[in-house]
């Protein structure tokens, strides 16, 4: 892991630094606020310091651990993807989406991902290493500079293209067909990106808990979304966290034979303990799971699996037994975004309307994820981290 950064310090971490330079101890809380309120990108524009203790840090203590490559913008100026280069030469991906009345951050958590899964463009990485949870905090910073910057322009000016890693990211354009209204902060972070969250669980966990600090970047914990492949034991740990964050489940398949050629975590954590884990996710936290399910053209998205999904979802076995009580569930079906060299088809738009039709028939709330950035490789499980491309 790398050296310890400022946004990999927690408060009471900057505190013992600063009684061990001999400072007072507001000026701790002086260094958070610039860091998660201000978002300052440099100690050199923490001007509420003294000139030396600003120095001290710029000399002694970087403030993060990534650095910018480059930034590529939307053909609607409404999505933006930032490649950073870790210090140890790995990459990772973050994504800024903008709606007509919310900005989502997507942020990953591993440089690569170790999970495999056939239709993810990471996968295909392998995993490189896990975050620290300074990594995973600054892409948020990122994120909601990239988002002040917009603001900032007043006009929202015109979309310049560029790949320029010293564009200020103010630049989006103006002719989108969606109105964008004024936003003062990014609404929603979802942990979607690059890897397996659950399976950085310290590290990933230790960044919810300084995103989430009131005293520093203060995201409500309902704003702020994870996404796993279904590792049981993280999702019971979450369950006792404690802290209401909302959960997506990647299931992609109504049954284990289907659901192991797709995600080979299957052969681990079939989908009868997956949804026993969610269930127990559920009566501890009274909030509803989400589930993921990419549609690939002839291999998961017939009527008969749709309807078999149905019936898992409302409290029946594989075998059409009922088991009770359906589940606390919302499922985003995703049309399958492509990446490069994978055996897989997009499922036609009529075959995904007619898969929502069946699951929302039998009671199942459904919904299709809209679709941003699929053409900058931005959009689900397309983020590779590509030095080159």
């Amino acid at each position: 892991m790398p050296n310890p950064s400022l946004y990999d310090m927690t408060l009471a971490d900057v505190e013992a630094l600063m009684r061990g330079w001999g400072q007072p101890p507001f000026r701790a809380r002086q260094i958070y606020r610039q860091l998660y309120i201000n978002l300052a990108d440099s100690p050199a524009s923490m001007t509420d310091l003294p000139l030396a203790l600003r120095e001290r840090l710029l000399a002694e203590v970087p403030l993060g651990g990534l650095r910018l490559v480059r930034t590529q913008q939307s053909a609607d100026g409404l999505t933006r993807k930032a490649l950073f280069a870790l210090p140890d030469g790995a990459v990772v991906e973050t994504v800024l989406m903008l709606y007509a009345d919310r900005a989502t951050a997507c942020v990953s958590t591993q440089a690569g991902c170790a999970m495999g899964c056939v239709f993810c463009a990471t996968a295909k990485l392998g995993l490189l290493r896990n975050l620290s949870p300074g990594e995973i905090v600054e892409q948020a910073i990122w994120a909601s500079r990239e988002l002040r910057a917009w603001q900032g322009t007043g006009d929202r000016g015109q979309g310049t293209g560029t790949d320029d890693p010293q564009d200020d990211g103010g630049r989006w354009m103006a002719d989108s067909p969606t109105p964008v209204q004024q936003l003062s902060r990014i609404s929603n972070l979802v942990f979607m990106g690059m890897g397996e969250p659950l399976a950085n669980y310290e590290r990933w966990w230790a960044a919810v808990q300084r995103l989430h600090d009131p005293q520093g970047f203060n995201m409500g914990a309902r704003s702020m979304t994870v996404s796993t492949v279904g590792l049981a034991q993280g999702i019971r740990r979450l369950a006792d966290e404690g802290m209401p964050i909302n959960l997506a489940i990647s299931l992609h398949a109504p049954d284990d034979a289907l659901r192991s050629e797709l995600m080979p975590i299957n052969d681990r954590f079939p989908i009868t303990d997956l949804l026993d884990a969610a269930r127990e996710y559920i009566e501890k936290t009274g909030r509803r799971v989400s589930f993921e399910y990419v549609l690939l053209q002839g291999r998961n998205d017939q009527p008969h699996q749709a309807l078999a999904l149905a019936k898992l979802l409302r409290g029946h076995t594989a075998d059409g037994a009922n088991r009770g009580v359906p589940l606390l569930c919302h499922v985003n079906l995703i049309p399958w975004n492509p990446i490069p060299g994978a055996p897989l088809g997009r499922s036609e738009y009529k075959r995904i309307l007619a898969f929502q039709q069946v699951l929302m028939d039998y009671g199942v709330a459904c919904t299709v994820r809209v679709e941003r950035g699929v053409e900058i490789a931005a959009a689900c499980g397309q983020l590779a981290g590509s030095m080159q491309n």
